[in-house]
């Protein structure tokens, strides 16, 4: 959906914020250190790091520690689930998505913003020169990057998005 000018951010707002896409790093966003399991490890061995760490996803890595493939939710359930395996022996690098695209920590936002945009990615790589697996970015962290820079206007809604603020209403709390 697209917003018509009375419903954009202020211009300077907005220059801000395409600026920043454009030239901050992606280190600013802090990715997440890398979640991996080795080439050769099986399906239960990446559920269950991503179980305990709460994460999307898992990086597939050879015995170098280079980026070999990603398995993610979206695989799990598009690859794996209702398939009968036995995942204590099932290979993660059978149901991975491999060679992923990855960016490296300093590239820019806005690269990692076109692949999720471009692929249907919710989880970006981050490699080394060497193409070692270092993090991951998520949709996650975009988001929280922008509500970063707009504050006010993302945390400061009316409590129902159907209704326009009360002349009585007050920031975020009841007077």
């Amino acid at each position: 959906m697209e917003l018509d000018e009375s419903e954009s951010a202020p211009s300077g707002e907005s220059t801000n914020l395409e600026q920043r896409l454009l030239h901050e790093a992606i280190s600013y966003l802090h990715p997440s250190p890398a979640l991996t399991v080795p080439i050769g490890g099986t399906l239960q061995e990446a559920v269950g790091i991503m179980q305990t760490r709460h994460v999307g996803c898992v990086l597939v890595v050879d015995a170098e520690g280079i980026l070999k493939g990603i398995f993610t939710e979206r695989d799990l359930l598009n690859r794996v689930a209702g398939k009968g395996l036995d995942w204590s022996k099932a290979p993660v690098a059978d149901y991975m998505t491999a060679d992923p695209e990855s960016l490296h920590a300093d590239d820019a936002i806005v690269w990692a913003l076109n692949l999720m945009h471009v692929g249907g990615y919710r989880h970006v790589p981050i490699t080394d020169a060497a193409g070692k697996a270092v993090g991951v970015i998520s949709v996650k962290d975009v988001v929280e990057f922008i509500v970063d820079l707009f504050p006010s206007q993302v945390l400061n809604l009316p409590p129902d998005p159907h209704r326009r603020p009360s002349s009585d209403w007050v920031g975020g709390g009841e007077d």
